[in-house]
Order: structure tokens, then sequence, then C-alpha cells
């Protein structure tokens, strides 16, 4: 763990996690492995209407939110867009849709919807969770459209030349954490550093993370240090919140 002079780490504040994008169907965290929280998947707009792609977004009809294997204890709750109906398999929660009458669908897309579920987390730390979503807005003529949310991190283009998915919902599972010095080892190689955006400094080696503008300033100038911008499996991390 490196010693970054004292004077600077006085006057550093903890930053925030940022926000959440509000062009998808996501879910903020942190979230924190074999732990319950409770999620809220944000719909940050409805469907492009195929027949006038300029134009006004479609109103969301229904949203699934598909549960992956080993998160457990699901409880859905039911939102603005509508009740939370649960598909179960074996006695698991397997999806949950929350839906509106079509008689209640808005002439444009002008709501945001958020959808509630509190979940036990599997016990993986830094492992990321993906929740496929499925929209579904109709058009002019009462016809489905479809949106799928299924990405798992693809940014290229598909085999068969066909673009990324969109991206699917996820979380990145964080270890339990307490006030001060937190020491990990990291079982993946891992380079979503944004996670710990809420964390004063990260410290691998001689390599440090932050957000804080006063510890980044640091880095690279104190004897022996550089930016951290990726950890490899089995790596020793040490992370003050």
């Amino acid at each position: 763990m490196r010693n970054v002079t004292k004077s600077a780490l006085a006057v550093a504040a903890c930053l925030s996690a940022p926000a959440i994008a509000s062009a998808h169907i996501s879910v903020a965290g942190p979230a924190f492995a074999n732990a319950t929280f409770e999620a809220s998947f944000s719909v940050g707009h409805g469907c492009e209407d195929p027949a006038n792609p300029t134009g006004p977004m479609l109103d969301t009809m229904s949203v699934t939110i598909d549960i992956p294997a080993g998160v457990t204890s699901v409880r859905a709750v039911d939102s603005t867009l509508g009740r939370a109906v649960s598909q179960l398999s074996s006695g698991a929660i397997t999806s949950i849709t929350w839906s509106k009458n079509q008689s209640d669908l808005l002439s444009a897309d002008i709501d945001f919807y958020r959808l509630p579920v509190r979940m036990k987390l599997p016990n993986t730390p830094f492992s990321t969770v993906y929740f496929h979503a499925h929209q579904i807005c109709l058009d002019a003529s009462s016809n489905p459209v479809h949106v799928e949310w299924v990405g798992e991190g693809q940014t290229t283009a598909l085999p068969d030349g066909a673009p990324p998915p969109e991206p699917a919902p996820s979380l990145v599972l964080l270890p339990a954490r307490t006030p001060g010095w937190n020491k990990y080892t990291v079982p993946v190689d891992f380079t979503n550093l944004a996670v710990f955006n809420d964390a004063e400094i990260v410290w691998s080696g001689n390599a440090a993370y932050s957000v804080n503008p006063n510890y980044k300033a640091l880095i690279g100038v104190e004897p022996n240090s550089s930016l951290l911008t990726t950890i490899s499996a089995g790596s020793e991390i040490w992370v003050k919140y």
C-alpha cells in the first residue's frame, strides 16, 4: 500500500459513483456480493418508431427483466409502468414483467419509469451480473415494437457483420467494505475501475487510481507511482473508503 502525501489525502473527499445513463434500460450500484440488494431498473426512453425513425419515440407498454442464475430471494414491486408479474420455474423467479394496458399508453414517449426489485446477489465479488431486458411498445397500428437489451459487453460488430446488441442492465459485484482501508485479492482480470469512483483511492503495488482531483494530481508525481488502469487476476489491492 503506497503512502501518499498525508496533507493531500486529508483534504480530499470521497466522490459519488457516476449517474446511470438515461439512454438505456439500466440499473445503478454499488452492489455487494452475497448481500440483499434493492435494485431500481430505469427505463430511460421508449422505442424508435419504425415508420418514423426521426420522429417522437413510442411510449413503453411493457418491460421484462430476466433474472440470471445465482440471483435468489427475488421480490418484485409494482411500478408506475404497471403491476409486476413474476414468471416461476421450479419455484424460482426467472423473469418479471411490468406492463400497462393499451388504453393507458401515452401519445408520445414523455414518462420515465423505474422498476423496483429486491434480490439476493451471488457470492462472486468482482464478477458482473447481466439482467437481459425486453422492451415492447406499440406503433400507430397497434403492432408491437421490440427492443432487446441483451448485450454483455460487446462493443464491436458481430461475426455476421450485424451491430452489437443493445447493452443489458448490469451490476459489478463488490466485496464487503468498511470505512478506511480495505484489502482485497481480485480473482479475475479487472478493468472496470469506475466501480471505485466512490472510493478515495485504490492501490495495486505502486499503481493507483482515483477520481478525486487531489489524489489524482499526486499519482505519477510521487516517486515510483503510476496510474492504475487494469488489475491482473490474483492481484492484491488496497481500497480506501
